[in-house]
């Protein structure tokens, strides 16, 4: 009786201390499985805006439910996959006087900080780098949903934006004053690891 006392007061123990100590959560971005999104935006002329999309990135976040302000993001993205749905603009959004694809075919956001709120949203603090330049960058996210998938793996999502001015990268050519700068979202979906 004693052994089998002492036995389940250990397990409830040691259940309950890994309840006490959240681990942190690392997803792997599903970018493969098409549950992600890199895509920009900027003002055509100041008259209607172009969209466009990077079909090629990867990279993975964290999560952990008892310390929300440990959130971190990792993403790369393969500049040379920019699609604008127009063959010949992509061509030119390739080149030096854009996203340079062929000198520097990634441009990666690593977070250093998060700023939780309650109610889900936070505001995420990294460097970004395009062009080989490398600025501060915040994104403001929204955790869209968390759960288990069909095929018994556990997946969670966020999206979020970000405006940064193409000039600081080095991409000076004249659009229009309207122009300037670039919003990009990003949609992700990951798989706990």
């Amino acid at each position: 009786m004693k052994p089998l006392l002492a036995t389940s007061m250990l397990a409830l123990g040691l259940g309950l201390s890994g309840l006490a100590q959240a681990e942190t959560e690392t997803y792997k971005i599903d970018a493969e499985g098409m549950h992600a999104a890199a895509n920009f935006r900027i003002k055509h002329l100041g008259y209607s805006w172009l969209y466009g999309r990077f079909n090629t990135f990867n990279g993975q976040f964290t999560h952990d439910a008892a310390k929300p302000e440990a959130t971190s993001l990792d993403v790369t993205i393969d500049t040379g996959s920019v699609d604008s749905n127009h063959a010949e603009r992509d061509k030119h959004l390739r080149s030096a006087e854009f996203l340079s694809a062929e000198e520097f075919p990634q441009a990666r956001f690593v977070s250093t900080s998060y700023q939780p709120r309650e109610d889900g949203t936070g505001t995420l603090q990294g460097d970004f780098t395009l062009r080989g330049v490398t600025k501060p960058l915040s994104i403001e996210i929204k955790e869209t949903g968390a759960g288990e998938d069909p095929w018994g793996g556990y997946r969670r999502g966020y999206e979020g934006s970000a405006v940064l001015t193409l000039a600081d990268y080095g991409i000076d050519v004249d659009l229009g004053p309207e122009s300037k700068e670039v919003e990009l979202m990003l949609s992700v979906e990951g798989v706990r690891q």
